[in-house]
């Protein structure tokens, strides 16, 4: 069985494995991501070896957060990993003996879904959005994973969404990332709680008394007990999501969008209000066919198999 390895370099974790042309996972091993962008290296060549030890590999691909380039070689950013114009193909490639490719983490998401997942028939186009701390995203058009002129396209959570709004940590300002993430999701309920703090009285219990403290975590809690703070929140997030959705339907009409990430672990607490703001947002629904919207299937592999995927070709 023809087999390489795929690597995503996460915030908080490295996860490696070795996997089939099927996309099965044979074996899988982590590391806890270090601190120091040098020893991140390190630790993936470590991981790297490790596999490689037991088994016959063709390639190695490896998913990164931040902006990678055209030539799948360099890391030009990536504000969690502390890396600018980092040389991480190159330096890999001199410790193991097997073509190494680097993409971004999203993109490999992305591919991973479209070959794999809930896009795996979907015929040659999707559209994968990735609701985290941030949100993320990766377009397969004709069969392709579309990369842009630099390398850097489909940084779909830093389209507009509300004119002068919400400073963006890109510099920007009304990012669709500040409405519709994880984080926005946390400061849209933790706003609700300072401006009415009997009706958010769970939420703040849980946050020691603190507004402030209330997390994402707390919010989808919350939320899945019947909490109309949380659930307030999570209206706002999904209305955004959605009407950025039917913006992007509008300029790539994809056979299917896909949302992952960290926070469609909530569900339909998501998924329920961004259908809605989506179908609302685009009035020509009924008349015309219009992607669906699905939850990703991979889960947290998605990225070091969406990796090894791409290594292979």
């Amino acid at each position: 069985m023809s087999l390489t390895i795929g690597l995503d370099i996460g915030g908080t974790k490295l996860l490696g494995g070795v996997v089939g042309a099927d996309g099965r996972i044979v074996e899988t091993s982590r590391r806890p991501t270090p601190t120091d962008g040098a020893a991140v290296g390190r630790a993936v060549i470590e991981i790297i070896r490790e596999l490689a030890g037991r088994h016959v590999v063709q390639a190695v691909g490896i998913a990164a957060t931040g902006l990678v380039d055209a030539a799948r070689s360099r890391v030009l950013f990536s504000s969690n990993l502390g890396w600018r114009d980092e040389p991480l193909r190159e330096h890999v490639q001199r410790a193991v003996d097997v073509p190494v490719v680097v993409e971004n983490d999203a993109n490999a998401a992305a591919w991973a879904e479209f070959r794999f997942g809930a896009a795996r028939d979907a015929g040659d186009s999707m559209v994968m959005v990735t609701v985290g701390t941030g949100i993320g995203g990766g377009i397969v058009l004709g069969g392709q994973l579309v990369r842009g002129a630099h390398g850097i396209a489909a940084e779909l959570g830093h389209t507009l969404a509300v004119r002068d709004g919400h400073p963006c940590g890109c510099g920007r300002h009304g990012c669709l990332e500040q409405y519709a993430s994880g984080n926005a999701l946390a400061r849209f309920a933790r706003e609700a709680a300072t401006a009415d703090p009997k009706a958010a009285a769970e939420l703040i219990r849980d946050a020691d008394g603190d507004p402030a403290k209330i997390t994402g975590p707390m919010v989808t809690a919350a939320a899945h007990a019947g909490d109309p703070v949380a659930l307030g929140a999570f209206a706002q997030a999904g209305y955004w999501l959605g009407q950025g959705l039917a913006d992007m339907v509008q300029m790539l009409d994809p056979e299917v969008i896909v949302v992952g990430g960290g926070v469609i672990d909530a569900g339909d607490l998501l998924l329920g209000p961004t259908r809605a703001a989506y179908a609302e947002a685009l009035p020509q629904r009924g008349k015309l066919p219009v992607a669906e919207v699905v939850a990703a299937s991979m889960g947290n592999t998605a990225g070091l198999v969406g990796a090894s995927d791409l290594a292979r070709r």
